[in-house]
C-alpha cells in the first residue's frame, strides 16, 4: 500500500476514535504514547494534531484511497475503532454512515462489516468460566491452580500473537475482546465477577487503553503492509507486532492474577510497574514462543474468528 493511502487510513481511524465526542485527555495521551512508540513511520503525532484541530476532513482524505480494497479497509478499521471500547454510540454511528457514503461502499459491505465488529464487541463474558479458588472440587494447594492459570495466560498470549499475523482486519478486532475475556476468567477463578467496563478501566489503568491499543495495532500493520496480503505472508515481516501482542496479553494476564489474588487492592502505581516489568519479561520470551505463535497462525481459520472468541 502506498504511504499516502496508509496515512489517509490512519487519519480516518483517528477521526473514528474522536467521533464519540469525548475527546478525553487520557485518550489523547494514550494516542501520543502510541505515536512515540511508532517513531516517525506514519508521523502519527502530526496526524493526531491535524485531526484534533480539524485540519483534515473525510472529503479530503477519501480521494486518496484509490482502490476499492483500500476504501473497504478504511471502513473496516474505523468500525473497529468505534467498537473497541464497546458498541457504537449515536455520534459514532453517524460518522460511520457518512464515511461509508463518501467511500462509495454499497449497503451489504457496510452492514456485513458492522455486524462482524458488533458480534465481537457484544460477546457476553463466558458464564462457564472456571470455579473460584477455594470452592468445592477445586484444588487449592498453590500448585495445580497456578499451573492452570499459567496455561490459560500462555494460550491466550500465543493466540493473540497469532491473530496479529493474519491479514484480516477482523483478526485485529478480536485481540481486545480476548484480553477482556482472559481477565474475566482469571477474576472468576478468584471469586471476583467483573463486567466489561470494569475490565476496560483496569486495562486503561495499566496503560493499555483499548482504543489506544487498537490504534497501535492498526498503525503497526499499516507500516509493515500486512493488511490484505496473502494468507500468512505476514509471518516473515510481522514478528515484531506479533510479539508485542503476545507480550501485552501475557503481562495483562499475570497482572490480573496478582490483582485478584490480592483482593483488588493494588495501587495504580503498583499495577503499572508490575505490568511494565511483566511485559519486558514477556518480550524476552520471543525466541522461545515465536515458532509456536506462527504455527498457531497457520492453523487459524480467518472465517471463524467470531466463533474463536466465543470459545474463549
Amino acid at each position: 500500500m502506498e504511504p499516502a493511502q496508509s496515512r489517509a487510513i490512519m487519519a480516518i481511524a483517528l477521526m473514528a476514535a474522536l467521533a464519540d465526542g469525548r475527546n478525553e485527555e487520557r485518550e489523547r495521551a494514550e494516542w501520543r504514547r502510541v505515536a512515540d512508540a511508532l517513531g516517525g513511520g506514519l508521523d502519527l503525532a502530526a496526524l493526531l494534531t491535524q485531526v484534533i484541530e480539524r485540519r483534515m476532513s473525510l472529503e479530503g482524505l477519501v480521494p486518496v484511497l484509490a482502490t476499492p480494497e483500500a476504501r473497504q479497509l478504511a471502513f473496516e478499521l474505523a468500525v473497529g475503532v468505534c467498537d473497541a471500547d464497546g458498541l457504537r454510540n449515536e455520534a459514532e454511528t453517524r460518522f460511520l454512515a457518512e464515511l461509508g457514503q463518501r467511500l462509495g461502499l454499497d449497503q451489504p459491505a457496510i452492514v456485513e462489516t458492522a455486524m462482524a465488529a458488533d458480534q465481537l464487541a457484544a460477546q457476553p463474558l463466558s458464564p462457564a468460566a472456571s470455579k473460584a479458588v477455594g470452592s468445592p472440587g477445586v484444588q487449592t494447594d498453590g500448585i495445580h491452580d497456578q499451573a492452570a492459570i499459567d496455561r490459560l495466560i500462555l494460550d491466550a498470549s500465543v493466540l493473540n500473537g497469532a491473530l496479529e499475523l493474519l491479514p484480516q482486519s477482523l483478526a485485529s478486532m478480536a485481540i481486545i475482546p480476548l484480553q477482556i475475556r482472559l481477565v474475566h476468567r482469571i477474576g472468576r477463578m478468584y471469586g471476583a465477577e467483573a463486567d466489561k467496563t470494569q475490565i476496560r478501566e483496569l486495562l486503561t489503568t495499566l496503560g493499555v487503553g483499548v482504543t489506544g491499543q487498537y490504534l497501535d495495532q492498526i498503525a503497526r500493520r499499516l507500516l509493515r503492509g500486512s493488511f490484505g496480503s496473502s494468507p500468512f505472508a505476514a509471518l516473515a515481516g510481522g514478528a515484531t507486532g506479533s510479539m508485542l501482542s503476545f507480550a501485552t496479553t501475557y503481562a495483562i494476564g499475570h497482572v490480573a492474577r496478582r490483582y485478584y489474588a490480592e483482593g483488588r487492592t493494588m495501587s495504580t502505581e503498583l499495577l503499572q510497574r508490575a505490568f511494565a516489568d511483566l511485559r519486558q519479561k514477556a518480550e524476552t520470551l520471543r525466541a522461545q514462543y515465536l515458532p509456536q505463535i506462527e504455527e498457531r497462525a497457520r492453523s487459524l481459520d480467518p472465517a471463524r474468528i467470531v466463533q474463536l472468541v466465543q470459545g474463549h
